[in-house]
C-alpha cells in the first residue's frame, strides 16, 4: 500500500494527468487513500496561487475563468482550475461537466480543469475543494483558479480559501449595487465588472466604487474595480495585472506570514467540523434518519436543540 501511494505521489508531483484525475476522485469520494495523498504532497506545497472566482449565476464568471486561464498560458503558468457546480440530483455529480466548458483547452497539458460538487449529505465541499487546490499546488500548477457557481454562503466559505478573491458583476443585476449582498462586500478583493459594454455599465460602475469607498482598507488594499467584455476578451489582460498588483502588495514577509496564519486558521476549523460531523452524524446515522428528524424539525414536532442532543447521544457524547 505504501509503495503504491509513494508511487502515486511522485506521478502526481511529476504533473500526470491521469495520476491527479485518480487522486481528485479519491478526494471527492472521501476515499482512505486520499487523505495520504496528501500528508504525502504537503511539503511540496505552497507556491501556487490561489484565485477564487464568485458571483450570481449569468454574469459570465465561466467566460471569464476560460479568459483568464489562456491569458495565463499565453506567460506561460502552469493552471489548475476548480469549478464548483450544483449537484446533480439523480447521481450527485456535477451538472456541468469538466468538457462542456473550456474545451479550447482540451489539448493544452499545461492546464487541468475539474468540476466538482456536493456529495453526500454532509457536504464538505469546501474542504473538497481546499484539498484538490492543495493537490495541484503539489503538481506544480502556477494558478488555481476557484469558480463558484452562486453567492450563497457556501460559496463565500469557498472563496475565503483563496488568495485573491474576485467578485464578478454585470450591468442589470438590479435596480444598483445595494442589492449586492454584504459577504460579497466584505470578502472581494477585486470587482469585476464583466459585459460593461451594456446599457448602464457607467452608472453601475459609479455606485460601486461609492460603496466600496466606504470599506475599509485590508491591510493597505483597497478593492478596485476592472471592467471586462470577457465574450471578446476585453479587460482580462488589465484583470491579471491588478491580480499581480494584489499578490505583490502582499508579498512582503510579513504580509504573507499574516495572512497563512489566518488561512490556515481557516482551514484546520473547517478540518475539524468535517471530520467531527463525519464521526458525530456519518458513523452513527444515515441520510434517511438525518432527513427524517429535519423533517420533525420543520414540522415544528421537535425542535432543533433536542435534535441536536438526540445525534449527540448516538454518537456517544452526552452533553453535560
Amino acid at each position: 500500500m505504501t509503495t503504491t501511494i509513494d508511487s502515486w505521489a511522485a506521478q502526481i508531483g511529476a504533473g500526470d494527468v491521469r495520476a491527479i484525475s485518480r487522486a481528485v476522485s479519491a478526494i471527492e469520494n472521501r476515499s482512505p487513500e486520499a487523505e495520504e495523498i496528501l500528508r504525502q504532497l504537503f511539503p511540496h506545497t505552497g507556491r501556487a496561487f490561489r484565485i477564487g472566482i464568485t458571483g450570481a449565476p449569468g454574469t459570465g464568471k465561466s467566460t471569464l475563468v476560460d479568459r483568464l486561464a489562456g491569458h495565463y498560458r499565453t506567460e506561460k503558468k502552469t493552471v489548475g482550475v476548480i469549478a464548483v457546480d450544483p449537484s446533480s440530483p439523480f447521481t450527485g455529480g456535477a451538472i456541468l461537466g469538466d468538457r462542456i466548458r473550456m474545451q479550447g483547452h482540451a489539448s493544452d497539458e499545461g492546464i487541468f480543469i475539474r468540476s466538482m460538487a456536493t456529495r453526500g449529505f454532509l457536504g464538505g465541499l469546501a474542504q473538497a475543494t481546499g484539498d484538490t487546490a492543495l493537490l495541484l499546488d503539489a503538481a506544480g500548477k502556477e494558478m488555481i483558479l476557484v469558480e463558484t457557481v452562486g453567492v450563497g454562503q457556501g460559496e463565500i466559505e469557498i472563496v475565503r480559501l483563496a488568495d485573491c478573491t474576485l467578485v464578478v458583476l454585470m450591468p442589470g443585476m438590479g435596480d444598483d449595487v445595494q442589492n449586492l449582498k454584504a459577504g460579497l462586500m466584505e470578502i472581494g478583493d477585486i470587482f469585476v465588472l464583466n459585459k460593461s459594454d451594456r446599457e448602464g455599465a457607467d452608472r453601475f460602475e459609479q455606485q460601486l466604487l461609492a460603496m466600496l469607498h466606504m470599506i475599509p482598507e485590508r491591510e493597505g488594499w483597497k478593492p478596485v474595480v476592472v471592467r471586462t467584455v470577457a465574450t471578446e476578451n476585453k479587460g482580462i489582460t488589465e484583470l491579471a495585472q491588478e491580480i499581480a498588483r494584489f499578490r505583490e502588495h502582499f508579498a512582503n514577509a510579513h504580509d504573507r506570514r499574516s495572512r497563512e496564519l489566518a488561512y490556515w486558521k481557516e482551514w484546520l476549523v473547517r478540518l475539524l467540523q468535517t471530520r467531527l460531523l463525519e464521526r458525530v452524524v456519518g458513523s452513527h446515522m444515515s441520510e434517511a434518519q438525518f432527513e427524517s428528524l429535519a423533517g420533525q424539525v420543520a414540522a415544528r414536532k421537535k425542535d432543533p436543540y433536542t435534535a441536536v442532543k438526540e445525534i449527540l447521544a448516538r454518537a456517544g457524547l452526552k452533553e453535560e
